[in-house]
């Protein structure tokens, strides 16, 4: 009697019931976000009610409690993933920077052609009132400066720039700023060009580019007879 291959799993399966439960909360919690990014952008916290969001959503107003238990943790969460949605999306656009300045141009840009950062300087606002929420804030904070850090490094090393200040601080120095500026400039009616001016002019430099004789010149200092590094200089350097 033929008996079914043991690598293909059994619609009876709890391991694949589970699985498939999972993904179904996963793709309805993301359903839930996108409708709740959507409102609160246009309507603001007090303006979107939950069942207009489950309606936009194709979900009924049960799910999102389910989900998120309330209305306020649900906007907190929105605009925290909206938020590393257009940190991803500037990143993105300055690796094709040739220039340090063109590289801070790029992520500016980015950064100030949404309203993403006004969306989370709003959750900001919120938590203070809701310190229940601060942990979900924090852990967005972490990961901007954290995958900043990342990104900028990446490029000073591959692009042979001097940063002219500690690449940690210089990411969290940008954040920084840029919450600052969009939040001033949304109460003052700022058009995006305005904002991005501001932030070029406040953030200034932040790294040169090395002319191709110094670069040559630095990499002579290490060892005079050859331009690349021993494996000693480099478990040094890391």
């Amino acid at each position: 009697m033929a008996t079914r291959p043991t690598s293909e799993p059994s619609t009876t399966d709890p391991k694949h019931a589970v699985r498939a439960t999972r993904a179904a909360g996963r793709k309805m919690r993301s359903l839930l976000l996108d409708a709740a990014s959507r409102l609160f952008r246009e309507q603001g916290l007090a303006g979107a009610s939950i069942t207009d969001i489950a309606a936009a959503a194709d979900a009924f107003p049960s799910q999102i409690t389910y989900y998120f238990r309330t209305k306020e943790a649900l906007f907190v969460e929105a605009a925290c993933r909206d938020m590393l949605y257009v940190a991803r999306a500037a990143e993105e656009a300055a690796l094709r920077a040739q220039t340090p300045r063109d590289y801070t141009r790029a992520l500016v840009e980015t950064v100030t052609a949404t309203d993403s950062v006004a969306f989370f300087a709003e959750a900001l606002t919120l938590t203070r009132r809701r310190q229940d929420l601060a942990p979900l804030v924090e852990r967005t904070i972490e990961r901007l400066h954290s995958e900043g850090l990342r990104a900028y490094a990446g490029q000073i090393e591959r692009r042979g720039w001097r940063t002219l200040r500690d690449p940690a601080a210089t990411s969290r120095r940008f954040w920084a700023v840029a919450i600052g500026v969009v939040l001033e400039g949304y109460a003052m009616g700022r058009s995006p060009e305005k904002l991005c001016s501001e932030m070029m002019r406040v953030l200034g430099e932040q790294a040169t580019a090395i002319s191709s004789g110094e670069s040559t010149r630095l990499r002579l200092v290490g060892d005079p007879n050859t331009s690349t590094p021993t494996s000693r200089d480099e478990e040094a350097s890391s």
